[in-house]
């Protein structure tokens, strides 16, 4: 049983794993076996990233590259091959969030969203894929989110990305399977990271921030979730023992999307 969880002698590819939920992951990854690449689009985060997987007695690569750029992409995919080895897991963790009205959201603005959390996982997993086939297989986990199902106002690209991205999970499942290629999705509920930490600062009379007290009534675990949540359901997803399971999306969310809520 614990070697079909174990990632020894596998390399994983997760974007933009300088901190955050993609640290999280690939610092799990690490601890089942894996050697550990990740990038981000500047220097100065990639020597962040490298100096706190050192703090936990990891050595990782990173290397500096813009996930929306397909020659750069391509030449980043290539470098490691010829540096470290073919990548068995891909885990497209990079993106952003614009939190605008869409009555006053602009285009560009819009089409930015899409192409670092839409059309970036398109471009990583088209790279890898073929030394995938190859080799004779390999792992591919999206990163999604609970707006690969749910809308909600002043997130309208996001949720267009990430539902474009569960379908996008869905059908390089399909056309690649044959090949023994899993792709399947992460869909995180909301998680306690730096990002999120001005929304759980308690107020100044001690109550609870307004949306920190709307989350936990909607979260059936009453809690905000941790990056390490995230651990255990990535590590499975990147393994043997999910060989079998392909184009599905796991939400590690603490039940939200189960649940309707408290009677007010």
């Amino acid at each position: 049983m614990e070697n079909m969880f174990s990632l020894k002698g596998k390399v994983a590819l997760v974007t933009g794993a300088s901190y955050g939920i993609g640290f999280a992951i690939a610092k799990a990854f690490a601890k089942a076996g894996a050697t550990i690449v990740f990038n981000d689009i500047k220097q100065e985060l990639v020597d962040k990233g490298l100096a706190a997987y050192e703090a936990e007695g990891i050595k990782a690569h990173g290397y500096v590259c813009d996930v929306t750029d397909e020659n750069a992409v391509n030449a980043f995919v290539s470098t490691v091959e010829k540096e470290i080895g073919v990548i068995d897991i891909l885990v497209n963790n990079a993106g952003i969030i614009k939190r605008i009205p869409m009555h006053e959201m602009t285009a560009a603005e819009f089409r930015q969203v899409i192409d670092v959390d839409l059309n970036a996982p398109f471009i990583c997993a088209k790279a890898v894929i073929p030394s995938m086939i190859k080799k004779g297989g390999g792992k591919i986990i999206n990163i999604c989110s609970m707006m690969s199902e749910l809308g909600r106002e002043t997130v309208s690209a996001y949720a267009a990305a990430k539902g474009g991205l569960k379908m996008l999970t869905r059908n390089i499942a399909s056309e690649y399977g044959e090949y023994n290629i899993q792709c399947n999705g992460i869909g995180p509920g909301y998680i306690a990271t730096p990002q999120t930490a001005p929304l759980r600062e308690r107020q100044a009379d001690g109550s609870r921030h307004p949306f920190d007290s709307f989350i936990i009534a909607k979260t059936p675990a009453a809690r905000w979730g941790n990056p390490e949540d995230l651990a255990g359901p990535a590590v499975f997803l990147a393994s043997e023992a999910s060989n079998f399971v392909n184009g599905h999306v796991l939400y590690v969310d603490g039940g939200i999307l189960a649940y309707i809520g408290k009677q007010p």
